[in-house]
C-alpha cells in the first residue's frame, strides 16, 4: 500500500447522545504511514471521533472504510454493501486509552500475553515470548513480573502501548494517552510514541500536548462543536489561517 493511499476513510459520520449531536457529518482520510493529531477544546467531539474509528462507539450514520473494507452503518441513499463486524476492525486497529485499563491481578507480561493468545491462539510460551519482545521495545522488560500497582503511571501506559502493539495493528489510536499522568511522567510515554512514529506506524492521536503535536503531526485536525474546523500539514501551527484554531493554539502554546 503506498504512502498516499487511504488506510482509513470516514464519510458522513454522525453521532448523537440523547438529544445532542456530538459529531456532525465528519469526513476524514488517514493515509498509511501518517501521524494525525486531533486537538481542540473539551467537548469538541475528539474522543468520540476516535472511538468511532474502531467502532467502540457506533455512528448513527456514516461509512468507515478501513483497508478497502466497509464498516459502520453506512450512508443513507447509498447502495448496500457487505459490512464487516466491528471485531474484525478492532483486530487491526490498536487503541491506547487515557486510563491504562490493565488487569490489576496480572503481571505486566501476562497483561500482554493473555490478550495476544486470545486473539492469535498458540502456546502460552509463544505468547509470553512475544509479550517480552514488546515490553523490551518500550523499555520495560526488567519489570515484566511486576503488577500494575507496582508500576508508575508512565510505566503502566507503556505496558498498555506494548499490549496494543503485540497484536500487530495496522493503525494505532491514542486517546489523550498522557492526560492521566503526573507531568514528570509524560515524557517517557511521548518518547515511546515518538519511536513508534519513526518506525512508520500509522497513528491518530487525540492530545493536549501541543508541542508534541507540532513535532509529530503531518496531519493536524482542529475540532470544535463536533466539526472539523481546520486541517493542515506539518506547517499548520505556523501557517494556519483559521481564526478560531489560531486562537486555540495561541492559548495553549
Amino acid at each position: 500500500m503506498s504512502q498516499n493511499l487511504a488506510l482509513m476513510e470516514l464519510t458522513g459520520v454522525r453521532k448523537t447522545f440523547g438529544m445532542t449531536e456530538v459529531l456532525h457529518s465528519i469526513d476524514l482520510k488517514i493515509n498509511k504511514g501518517s501521524h494525525a493529531v486531533i486537538f481542540g477544546p473539551s467537548g469538541s467531539g475528539k474522543s468520540t471521533l476516535l472511538r468511532c474509528m474502531n467502532l467502540l462507539e457506533e455512528p448513527d450514520v456514516g461509512s468507515i472504510k478501513f483497508m478497502q473494507t466497509e464498516y459502520g452503518p453506512g450512508l443513507a441513499n447509498t447502495k448496500k454493501v457487505k459490512r464487516e463486524k466491528p471485531i474484525e476492525l478492532r483486530r487491526k486497529v490498536g487503541m491506547v486509552f487515557q486510563q491504562f485499563n490493565l488487569f490489576p491481578h496480572l503481571s505486566a507480561l501476562d497483561n500482554l500475553s493473555l490478550p495476544f493468545r486470545s486473539v492469535n491462539g498458540g502456546s502460552l510460551n509463544d505468547a509470553r515470548e512475544r509479550a517480552a519482545h514488546e515490553l523490551k521495545k518500550v523499555g520495560l522488560l526488567k519489570l515484566a513480573a511486576s503488577y500494575p500497582s507496582e508500576l508508575s503511571g508512565g510505566q503502566q501506559q507503556r505496558v498498555a502501548i506494548a499490549r496494543a502493539l503485540s497484536l500487530d495493528p495496522e493503525l494505532m489510536l491514542f486517546d489523550e494517552p498522557t492526560s492521566a499522568l503526573d507531568p514528570e511522567l509524560v515524557g517517557e510515554v511521548l518518547a515511546v510514541m515518538r519511536d513508534l512514529a519513526e518506525s512508520g506506524m500509522t497513528m491518530v492521536i487525540v492530545t493536549h500536548e501541543m508541542n508534541f503535536a507540532r513535532e509529530i503531526g503531518d496531519l493536524n485536525i482542529f475540532m470544535e462543536d463536533g466539526n472539523i474546523v481546520a486541517t493542515g500539514g506539518s506547517d499548520f501551527f505556523e501557517n494556519c489561517t483559521n481564526e478560531r484554531a489560531q486562537e486555540f493554539i495561541g492559548s495553549v502554546l
